[in-house]
C-alpha cells in the first residue's frame, strides 16, 4: 500500500496598502505571519480564509473578491519533499482590523522588514517586491 504524504497547509490573506503588507504576530513568538490558518475538515479556501480573518482580526472577507496570489511551498532539508504549503489570496474586507486575543500584534511591513517574517512568508514578500507591489 502506498503512503500518501500529508503536507501541512495554511490559507493566508495578503492585504497590501500603500506599499506595505499586513502581518500578524501570535503571542509567545517574535516572527510575524500573514493572517490566516489551517483548513477545518470540509472547508473551502474561501470558507477557511473568512473564518480565520474573522477569528484573528474581527473583519469580514468578501469572498467574491478573492484573487489567488500564489501557492508557496517550503521544502524539507533532508529529502526535498514539501514541508509546508501556503495558499495566498487577496480580498476586500469590511470592518476595522482589530487583533483578537490570539493575536499579540498586527503591523504593516515593507520589503525591508522581510527578515522579520517566516520563511514561506518571505517568498510572498519576494513576489510582491518583484511585481512592484511591495517596494
Amino acid at each position: 500500500m502506498e503512503t500518501v504524504e500529508v503536507v501541512p497547509e495554511k490559507v493566508a490573506w495578503v492585504l497590501v496598502r500603500g506599499g506595505r503588507v499586513l502581518v500578524t504576530r501570535v503571542r509567545g513568538v517574535d516572527v510575524f505571519y500573514f493572517p490566516g490558518g489551517k483548513r477545518e475538515p470540509g472547508e473551502s479556501d474561501a470558507e477557511t480564509l473568512a473564518r480565520e480573518v474573522d477569528e484573528e482580526l474581527r473583519a469580514r472577507i468578501d469572498t467574491a473578491t478573492m484573487v489567488h496570489v500564489g501557492t508557496f511551498e517550503t521544502r524539507r532539508d533532508s529529502d526535498g519533499s514539501t514541508g509546508f504549503r501556503m495558499i495566498c489570496y487577496t480580498a476586500e474586507h469590511t470592518g476595522a482590523l482589530v487583533a483578537s486575543s490570539e493575536i499579540a500584534e498586527l503591523d504593516w511591513f515593507g520589503y525591508g522588514d522581510r527578515a522579520r517574517v517566516s520563511a514561506v512568508d518571505r517568498m510572498v514578500f519576494d513576489q510582491l517586491h518583484a511585481s512592484g507591489r511591495l517596494p
